[in-house]
């Protein structure tokens, strides 16, 4: 079946009723849409979020999913994600256990944890496809148990793993997508197009995704979740499994978004990817917050510098550790991992004295180093242990990934 074919089907499908396109009217923005364009949602049902499906479920707005400048001008809402005491049991599992957390509009929000730690649940309750046993959420000024339908007009939702029909080429995906949100066939193809240029998907708009590389298909994915414009854009540790080409190239792309005025709720384990794009982080570890702020707050948090030497002969590491153990606040404020030694202090003139008596001691070392902490040793020291040291699953029965 050419591809032609399959959205002349759909068309039918759409302008027949058989596929339902429901219109509505925002309450909280004074956009004027231009001639012919309709605003739409197709409502979401948690089955249809399986297997980290991408859900497109907002109004048209901004070119990238970004705010007009007649929004920015009228725009009051601060607080644009807000959570408290959420609590949600999984038999006799409390996977979120009195989360709360805000998230300020236009921004970056980390929510940062090991796996098993809740953050999927956390994001599942915030999408409305899962209902907390306690506590309140509100997305845009809504409310996530009692106004669900108004929620999903307003989010994008990319799950985990790539979610897109492999039997259809790129822009098939997307327009197919555009469809079904209400948007008119030139209108769909248009957004398709437009989206795969933004991308860098044009010249594979009509390949089939299953021949699409995996930063390949995680682009489109993110593109499909973005079709309707969402104002808030949930990523659900977005790069897992990419290159490290692919994962900064993907960082490029959420930053565009925000610079467009969208709102993101990023969940990940990867602390670089935190620190690199959060402008705001909660850190959540068995279902509980246990540390907020930003990158820089957290990291003052620590306290002190780090000061790491990694010695070019393996043999001279614990030599190594007892002389940097020597500045060393205390003994929790050591670690080595077989081949680094990392001390945390609070002098800064410590690597002079450091290099002078590793040089007494005829230690030659490949690397040393001081500097601020990472949001690494802010994990280590908050929770005691790293955010991947763990491999305990969500415990949500419908949906076993965090």
């Amino acid at each position: 079946m050419t591809g032609s074919h399959r959205n002349h089907q759909l068309d039918r499908l759409v302008d027949r009723g058989w596929v339902e396109v429901k219109p509505f009217r925002s309450k909280n923005t004074t956009r004027e849409r231009g001639a012919g364009e309709r605003p739409v949602s197709v409502g979401a049902h948690p089955d249809h979020a399986e297997n980290g499906n991408s859900l497109a479920l907002s109004q048209p707005r901004g070119k990238l999913g970004g705010d007009n400048e007649r929004e920015r001008e009228t725009k009051v809402t601060i607080s644009a994600i807000e959570a408290e005491g959420l609590v949600k049991t999984f038999g006799k599992v409390r996977a979120l256990d009195g989360i709360d957390m805000v998230a300020r509009e236009g921004t970056v929000f980390g929510l940062l944890g090991p796996n098993g730690a809740g953050k999927t649940t956390a994001i599942r309750v915030l999408s409305t496809l899962l209902r907390p046993d306690a506590g309140r959420a509100s997305v845009g000024g809504y409310d996530v148990v009692r106004q669900p339908k108004q929620v999903r007009r307003l989010i994008g939702l990319t799950g985990q793993y790539a979610a897109v029909d492999e039997l259809l080429s790129g822009h098939e995906n997307l327009y197919m997508i555009g469809r079904l949100l209400g948007l008119r066939a030139p209108q769909a193809r248009a957004r398709a197009a437009e989206l795969l240029e933004a991308f860098d998907l044009a010249d594979a708009a009509s390949k089939l995704a299953k021949a699409y590389s995996g930063g390949m298909r995680r682009r489109l994915d993110l593109a499909a979740s973005l079709v309707g414009r969402p104002r808030f854009l949930y990523l659900d540790e977005p790069t897992t499994g990419l290159d490290p080409k692919s994962r900064l190239a993907l960082w490029g792309m959420i930053r565009g978004l925000v610079a467009d005025g969208a709102t993101v709720l990023l969940t990940t384990q990867y602390l670089e990817e935190a620190d690199r794009l959060a402008d705001e982080i909660v850190v959540i570890d068995h279902g509980r917050v246990i540390a907020a702020g930003t990158p820089e707050q957290l990291k003052t948090r620590v306290g002190g510098q780090v000061l790491q030497a990694r010695p070019a002969d393996p043999s001279d590491l614990a030599a190594t550790e007892r002389i940097l153990a020597a500045f060393a606040g205390g003994e929790d404020d050591i670690y080595t991992d077989g081949q680094l030694v990392t001390v945390t202090v609070d002098d800064r003139s410590a690597l002079g004295q450091v290099v002078r008596r590793l040089d007494d001691a005829g230690i030659v070392v490949d690397d040393l180093s001081l500097r601020r902490p990472s949001l690494d040793e802010v994990f280590l020291a908050v929770t005691g242990h790293l955010t991947q040291d763990e491999s305990e699953p969500d415990h949500d029965p419908q949906r076993s990934r965090t």
